[in-house]
């Protein structure tokens, strides 16, 4: 696909003039800290110039909110890796696949190759494996005629309405995720890894924490225990940031969990099954619990043609609504993090909550409190 195809060619006007002159920053919707809508005053605005010139204060909204809609612009997909090299660098090789999507060139793909009347839950993009994109940036050309719309929650609000017993369970084990990829079930290893070669996805896997076990048939089974929080690495923020309640079974269409269970009899055969980190199972009530959080923080984002989608991916988790006709979106991800960039301490997960469930406009001010407490020896609240 030609990234150049979309609403069409415009001329482009040069940012000369103030950044902040060029656009308006709205509001978030009713209730909700994100996303933040910032429109262009001129549609002939070259978005990703702006966004250059201007960058300072998209990091800053994209801190306090999680997701900026840049909206009124006319963007193509081929704008995404420009809009995201001041924020995030070069757009990322998508590794270690779990949903299909057809690569549109320059780091650029389809959003998803789901089906059309499937629900994808929420979720942050890549947080089962040790290495993750810090920011996505979504491009819609053409939105669907019915539905399709994309769920926006701040997973610090999520973590926020956890009960702490549920989240004390996850810190103290962490997540474990196992994957088997049976011919002809799911994407194939070598679609999940981009490559045929045996030996490179055994290194990559070595490389990064994952246990991969090669069976006589040719099935890959692969292991790998990743932390069930993580620390923004500016704002210092606790986030939920797991794919316990994304990837586990219970969370499957019921025929289609029943089919899977009738063929592949043991958990660990099943193409995603989610434990935790020390192997025993996740009780149901927790996994509700969780989609729950979710539910009550979600708020979906429609699409308008030329929209631009930017999402932090630790402080905000994103989904997809089922729809109807034609549905063009393209993402692109930018600024590898690795575990150690956002481990969270365990010791503060409780003063971070506490932080979350404050006005999200003062959050930063009330960590400051806190630790100013703490070091005069006061009690923190």
């Amino acid at each position: 696909m030609n990234l150049r195809q979309g609403p069409g060619r415009v001329p482009r006007r040069p940012v000369e003039e103030r950044p902040a002159a060029l656009v308006q920053t709205g509001s978030t919707p009713a209730g909700r800290t994100l996303p933040v809508v910032v429109e262009a005053v001129d549609g002939a605005v070259d978005p990703a110039a702006w966004a250059a010139r201007d960058t300072g204060r998209l990091r800053d909204l994209l801190d306090r909110h999680g997701a900026v809609l840049l909206r009124g612009f006319q963007t193509t997909p081929g704008d995404l890796p420009r809009l995201l090299r001041p924020l995030g660098g070069d757009p990322l090789q998508y590794r270690e696949r779990s949903t299909p999507r057809t690569a549109l060139g320059g780091g650029v793909y389809t959003s998803t190759d789901h089906p059309a009347d499937q629900v994808i839950a929420l979720h942050n993009e890549n947080a089962y494996q040790s290495a993750f994109p810090a920011l996505l940036a979504f491009q819609c050309t053409v939105p669907a005629r019915t539905g399709g719309g994309t769920p926006l929650a701040d997973c610090r609000r999520v973590l926020a309405r956890l009960a702490p017993a549920v989240v004390e369970r996850f810190v103290r084990t962490g997540v474990c995720y196992l994957r088997t990829y049976h011919p002809g079930v799911g994407l194939s290893w070598q679609d999940a890894f981009g490559t045929d070669d045996r030996d490179e996805v055994s290194s990559y896997c070595a490389r990064g924490g994952i246990e991969a076990h090669w069976r006589p048939d040719g099935t890959l089974h692969t292991r790998q225990t990743q932390p069930a929080l993580a620390r923004h690495p500016r704002t210092g923020e606790d986030v939920w940031f797991n794919h316990a309640a994304f990837f586990h079974p219970d969370g499957l269409d019921p025929a289609l969990r029943a089919a899977l269970r009738a063929r592949y009899p043991r958990e660990e055969d099943l193409p995603h099954h989610v434990t935790f980190g020390h192997g025993g199972p996740i009780p149901a009530a927790d996994l509700a619990h969780i989609r729950a959080a979710y539910a009550a923080e979600a708020g979906v984002v429609p699409w308008r043609a030329g929209d631009v989608l930017l999402v932090d991916n630790l402080l905000a988790a994103h989904g997809r609504e089922p729809y109807r006709g034609e549905r063009r979106v393209a993402v692109a991800m930018a600024g590898l993090l690795d575990r150690q960039a956002v481990r969270a301490d365990p010791q503060t997960v409780r003063e971070d909550r506490q932080a979350v469930r404050a006005d999200p406009q003062t959050v930063r001010e009330d960590r400051q409190a806190i630790r100013e407490d703490c070091q005069a020896g006061e009690a923190a609240p």
